[in-house]
């Protein structure tokens, strides 16, 4: 081994650990405001570091908003919250055209005044209250990161995050988001209720006077360079094959497995392994190692596949969800 490439090693393995060190922060941050919902942060973590992005689900109360407000305030980047309703339109969040006077020719001209969506990170609070005509507006701003206009393309700032919240228990006045759409989430987190410890830590927290306050502890270029190094991560031959065979797993048509055949309609596509690859690299990443194990897949099998696998009737009417084909997928394939 040449001098230069042993110096380039030394150079790569001390800027990850900076990286860690730095996503240690963030989360030691983040936790000032939120207690116990360690696996969601994680989670908002990872989806950062693969640079995707995020639904969360939960019932009201849970701190769906509050989590990612924090996490915007402790990253210095732009933040833009957009509360979506039944008459937000898509102008609303792309831009439109202004008619402005050109003051040095006295021409009147149109210019786009842009909108929310030119942020770095985004909080769709509320996604399923819109319509899908302002829903589909997102599908382009988070595949392309870019929005058209008049037939003009605007690019978007790097990074660039959309993490959209909606709530499980509330049917009247909403608007479920398509299977295409919700493809295009890198991972769909669940937060569960508190364990009784955390649940008084909260009442004991949020009730005083003092209030924390959250520092910025990472840039945004430090997280892209975070997102290329995810990408340098090793994972053996034989766990990408694995995941091959659980996702193709997943298609009826393809199924050895009993609950696949009886109870899925549709199973993942491709898309599906690759996030699952790529935010198992992640979660490596984030706990310091620079190699993915099985434990790193069996961790975000649940949020990549989750919203990937379409049920049936018979599953609806049995009570059985994607996390249940997931889990017996994860425990046949993974260990």
């Amino acid at each position: 081994m040449t001098e230069t490439m042993s110096k380039e090693m030394l150079t790569a393995d001390q800027e990850a650990k900076e990286v860690v060190a730095n996503l240690l922060a963030l989360k030691n941050e983040i936790r000032k405001v939120i207690v116990g919902q360690e696996e969601s942060i994680d989670q908002l973590l990872i989806t950062f570091l693969a640079g995707g992005h995020a639904l969360l689900e939960g019932v009201p109360g849970l701190a769906k908003t509050l989590m990612i407000r924090s996490l915007s305030e402790a990253i210095d980047l732009k933040f833009r919250r957009i509360q979506f309703t039944p008459d937000l339109m898509p102008s609303d969040i792309i831009g439109t055209e202004i008619l402005e006077e050109d003051h040095t020719t006295g021409k009147r001209v149109f210019k786009f005044n842009k909108g929310s969506l030119f942020a770095n990170i985004i909080l769709a609070d509320e996604i399923n209250r819109t319509s899908p005509k302002t829903q589909s507006a997102l599908l382009e701003a988070m595949q392309e990161f870019s929005v058209t206009y008049a037939g003009t393309t605007y690019q978007l700032e790097r990074p660039f995050f959309i993490l959209a919240t909606q709530n499980p228990i509330e049917q009247a006045g909403t608007f479920p988001l398509p299977e295409a759409q919700l493809d295009r989430f890198l991972l769909y987190i669940k937060i569960d209720y508190p364990s009784a410890y955390e649940e008084r830590a909260i009442l004991e927290s949020t009730t005083g006077a003092r209030q924390a306050e959250i520092q910025k502890v990472i840039s945004g270029a430090r997280i892209l360079r975070a997102q290329k190094l995810v990408r340098e991560v090793h994972i053996s031959p034989e766990l990408i094959d694995k995941v091959n065979q659980m996702i193709r797993a997943t298609r009826p048509a393809d199924a050895t497995d009993k609950i696949v055949k009886d109870f899925v309609r549709w199973g993942a596509g491709p898309r599906a392994g690759q996030a699952m690859i790529l935010t198992a690299k992640a979660r490596a990443l984030l706990h310091g190692n620079y190699a993915v194990t099985g434990n790193d897949l069996k961790h975000v099998a649940l949020p990549v596949l989750r919203h990937r696998i379409l049920m049936n009737f018979k599953a609806e009417a049995d009570g059985v969800t994607p996390d249940d084909v997931t889990k017996h997928l994860v425990s046949r394939s993974l260990g």
